[in-house]
This record gives structure tokens, sequence and C-alpha cells, in this order.
């Protein structure tokens, strides 16, 4: 192998991938695709569909078993850098036995957003039992789809937005932020806020067929987004979900 190509394909629906990553998907010989294990197998399966639907089919698709990772570790940082580096083993000896010139990983999102593709890339240069060049080919992101699905703005005129994660979800609400978007919540958090003070806008697995919407007054919607939740789950075993909270 002697290059890489990094590419953003969106959220999950194949129309969300941009012309510029179709055209890397056709310039890529083999993609490494991580299997994780655990009930998401469907997202391979995904992976596929998009190939199928933009490419002529003929692209090699290689699964590379996902290391397990401790969701509730004592030291977060440390669990997750443990997590790279056991990743950054797995995907280098699976690129050492890659014999196209072209390899490639399909990215759900942009790569620059809560993904570990890059700094996982960079650890196995970093190691030196590898070389090659690669590049990144961004891709439309959850949060600008959830925007474009809600038809809102992300931020209130002249003013920021946050973008954090479930687990830094209070501190940030402490912090005094009016307008945040949450990823990779799998508690869903925002149930711990006072309910009279925000508003929502909601959804989940954003550009597939089970793709769900909910918005309005965190507590009165509450019980609508877990049960959409949880039939978005139920559709394909897995749930991918994003949303915006603004202060009232």
């Amino acid at each position: 192998m002697k290059r890489l190509r990094i590419v953003g394909i969106g959220p999950g629906g194949a129309d969300q991938v941009t012309v510029e990553a179709v055209t890397a998907l056709r310039e890529v010989d083999v993609f490494l695709v991580p299997a994780k294990q655990r009930g998401v197998d469907d997202l391979v399966a995904l992976r596929a569909e998009l190939l199928a639907r933009h490419t002529d089919g003929g692209t090699r698709l290689v699964e590379v078993a996902d290391p397990p990772r401790d969701r509730s570790p004592a030291d977060y940082g440390r669990a997750v850098a443990d997590w790279h580096e056991a990743r950054a083993e797995a995907w280098e000896a699976a690129l050492a036995a890659v014999d196209e010139e072209v390899a490639g990983f399909l990215v759900w999102g942009d790569p620059a957003l809560y993904d570990s593709t890059l700094r996982v890339v960079e650890r196995i240069l970093d190691r030196g039992r590898l070389s090659f060049e690669y590049d990144v080919v961004p891709g439309v992101s959850a949060v600008s789809l959830l925007a474009a699905r809600h038809r809102i703005v992300l931020h209130d005129v002249g003013e920021p937005v946050t973008v954090t994660t479930g687990r830094r979800l209070l501190e940030t609400v402490a912090s005094g932020v009016r307008s945040l978007v949450v990823m990779l919540d799998g508690s869903l958090t925002c149930r711990e806020l006072d309910g009279d003070a925000w508003d929502v806008w909601w959804g989940a697995n954003l550009g597939t067929s089970d793709e769900a919407l909910v918005t309005g007054p965190l507590g009165d919607v509450l019980p609508k987004i877990l049960a959409r939740r949880a039939d978005a789950r139920a559709a394909r075993g897995w749930v991918m979900d994003t949303y915006l909270l603004r202060r009232r």
C-alpha cells in the first residue's frame, strides 16, 4: 500500500455523501472496515451498501475486529489512549497485509468531529513500521444534518454554539452556555436538566430510513424522544442520536 484515503461518508445515508467523497471512493482499491461485534455489525452492511451505490461494486472490503473498549473507566483519558493504541495495532496489521496500492477508511460523519481515525492513523505512522501518504475527505456531519432537518441555525445572532458530549454535558451547562450540541450521549444525559429551562431539537439515525426527529420544550417532549430512540434502536440494533439544546 502506498496511499491511504480517509473518507467522510456522512451520518448514514447514501445521499449525504459528497461528490468529492464519491470520487475518492472510486479511487480506492480496498477498504478497511472496523467490525465492532457488539450488536452493531449492521454498520458494516451499510458501508457495503454505500459502496454498491457509488462505485462499480468491485472494491474489496476487509473487516477488522475492533478492540473492546471500557465504557465506564475510572480514568477516561487513559482508557481512550489504550483503545487508540489497540486500534493502531489492529489496523497496522491489516494495512500491512494489503496488496493493493490505495487503501481507505470510511468514516461516519466527518473525520474531524468526534472520530478517532486520524489519531489512530498518526499512531500507526509514529510506530514507524509502515510508511504511506494519506489524505482526508470531509463529510457531512450529524450536526449539520440535524440543523438542516429541523431548518434551524445552531446559534443565535452573533452568539457561539458549543459542541460537546453527553459525558461533559452537565459541566458545560453549569458554565452558562446558552446553545449547545450534544453528541455521543448514550445515556441521554439531558434527562437530568430542568425541562422547563431548555428547548431541544433531537435527531436519531439521521439520513437513514429509520431517521427520527423531535423538537419542543425539553420537559414536554422528553418522553417522545425516549420512545423514538427505543424504536430507532429496535429497527437496526443501534441508535446514533444528536441534539441541540438552547436555554430559554
